[in-house]
């Protein structure tokens, strides 16, 4: 079943980022706090663990280098194709 239902936006940024933090989605924190509400035993997760790419999805695109596209930068590809000892 879905439900729908307001958060204040300062406490959902904290629970989105503890939970991004510890891996965990948002979703099953919540489900986690109603079981405990309810004196019900957690139930065991038996999904995968969350994957590199999406414990760390929460920080891409938080950061302005600057520069629009590295590949624009000629600098950037100034020795591609070379190894450190200089052949070719």
């Amino acid at each position: 079943m879905k439900a729908t239902f307001e958060i204040p936006d300062e406490l959902y940024r904290k629970v989105k980022a503890k939970s991004a933090l510890e891996g965990r989605p948002v979703r099953v924190v919540a489900l986690e706090l109603f079981r405990n509400w309810l004196g019900e035993s957690p139930a065991l997760d038996t999904a995968q663990p969350p994957s590199l790419p999406e414990r760390i999805q929460c920080y891409c695109g938080i950061v302005d280098s600057g520069v629009t596209d590295l590949a624009t930068n000629p600098d950037y590809l100034a020795n591609f194709g070379h190894d450190s000892l200089g052949d070719h």
